[in-house]
């Protein structure tokens, strides 16, 4: 088969947003260094208070830059990568949640110094007396809980759909702080380049916000039209789905990368998954391949040809185009195995794939990689068996891999499967030396 490799993409995105960010973090906290005096810092209570606007300001900012990271916004994906950008999101998140209970307990301990009353009595006090100040109280509030609620064990307990509604939340979080920041904030509340600028910061995650979410969907499936033109079962628990549309060959998509699909069907409207497409870009139609977990998948597997789809995509960096050197090393376990299949379409001859299943039966695509392995010099490894078992430890041990593939250290390394069977492939690949920078994962989306 003909090679189609895409060019590479450089780290120089992700430099150049790392340096916005922390430019925009000072700018945030500079006009309070430039307007407080260090003689106004006489007491307790004035200090408490100064380290709790300065709190505050780090808090509002970081809201922002969350938000934007929730945006969709597929230029930030294009130069930062999903994988990086999720890593962003969840220590950003974990920051904002303690910075915003930071600036809350600084505050309610500053004011209470300076009126002679405890932190309780002076949250009383503020809520009761002080506009704005609810509305403050009620954003910090969700943010906590949503920041609980994403705590992993926490969320695997619930649906994907109502975790995904209570992270969508943080929106109303950005409104109802809104208000107590520019009422109530020491540098926000007299007119002037500083509130106008805090202003148009808002603005502008507000107009990012709406493109991601609403304006750019919108064209793309105006532009495309999918619609459902088969549903094909690999085997008794996977499927593949196959889709058409209007100018297919125009569509921007990487093998390795995912869609968010609504299949605008009865009992389906309602709910979008994310799915990776399982085949390379083709110009006829895309396909993305299903494993049957739950009473969503189940009901996948009777859609109608021509029901219309709704999507959001592509996104991801989990492609040839993030690569670093001239062969790859690829890790799927289950049915990880789809971004992968399609990706070995559009990496460079030489590859080596190793596919991890518990028993044979849970192997998909077998016809279509072993075609792929000869069209494309692939070295393929089926590891079948538990991971208990002496054959399945030996190969995903850093020995193992090494044996397998002497050259590991030197090629970029590919890990796709579930979130456990991915960390544990990470640690061993560490550990056989391969760099950091060498190694992507499929990451889950914002």
């Amino acid at each position: 088969m003909p090679v189609n490799v895409p060019a590479r993409r450089g780290g120089t995105g992700r430099r150049v947003l790392l340096l916005l960010f922390w430019v925009g973090l000072v700018l945030a906290v500079l006009p309070w260094w430039l307007t407080t005096p260090a003689g106004s810092l006489v007491d307790t209570g004035a200090v408490m208070l100064a380290a709790g606007r300065i709190v505050g300001l780090v808090a509002g900012y970081t809201m922002l830059v969350q938000v934007v990271l929730m945006s969709r916004l597929r230029l930030l994906d294009r130069l930062a990568g999903e994988e990086l950008m999720t890593r962003w999101h969840r220590d950003i998140g974990g920051a904002l949640i303690v910075a915003v209970l930071g600036h809350m307990a600084l505050i309610l301990v500053g004011y209470g110094a300076l009126d002679g009353f405890n932190p309780l009595v002076e949250a009383k006090v503020l809520i009761s007396g002080t506009p704005d100040m609810l509305t403050a109280f009620l954003s910090a509030g969700i943010l906590t809980a949503v920041g609980l609620f994403s705590i992993r064990a926490v969320r695997n307990a619930m649906s994907y759909e109502l975790w995904r509604w209570l992270h969508m939340s943080t929106y109303l979080v950005l409104y109802l702080a809104f208000g107590h920041q520019f009422s109530l904030g020491q540098q926000l509340f007299r007119p002037g380049i500083v509130r106008t600028g805090w202003l148009a910061a808002y603005v502008g995650v507000v107009v990012v916000l709406a493109y991601g979410r609403v304006i750019a969907p919108l064209i793309f499936n105006l532009r495309y039209a999918l619609r459902v033109a088969d549903v094909i079962a690999e085997s008794p628990d996977t499927v593949s789905i196959y889709l058409t549309g209007r100018k297919l060959d125009r569509l921007k998509v990487l093998g390795g990368q995912w869609f968010r699909f609504r299949f605008l069907s009865h009992g389906l409207w309602w709910q979008s998954h994310p799915f990776s497409v399982s085949a390379a870009k083709n110009g006829r139609w895309l396909r993305l391949t299903i494993k049957v977990v739950g009473a969503y998948t189940r009901e996948l597997r009777e859609l109608d040809a021509g029901s219309r789809v709704w999507a959001i995509g592509p996104r991801g960096n989990f492609t040839a185009a993030q690569r670093t050197a001239a062969r790859s090393l690829l890790i799927a376990g289950g049915i990880g195995i789809t971004p992968i299949r399609a990706m070995l379409e559009e990496l460079p001859p030489g590859a080596t794939l190793i596919y991890r299943a518990s028993t044979p039966a849970e192997v998909v695509l077998q016809r279509e990689i072993d075609w792929l392995a000869r069209a494309r010099d692939v070295d393929v490894w089926y590891v079948i068996g538990a991971r208990t078992d002496p054959g399945p430890r030996q190969v995903m041990s850093p020995n193992g891999l090494r044996q397998l593939v002497p050259d590991l250290a030197r090629r970029d390394v590919y890990l796709c499967g579930p979130p456990g069977f991915v960390e544990a492939a990470q640690k061993t690949v560490r550990k056989a030396g391969v760099p950091r920078s060498k190694i992507h994962l499929a990451a889950f989306e914002l």
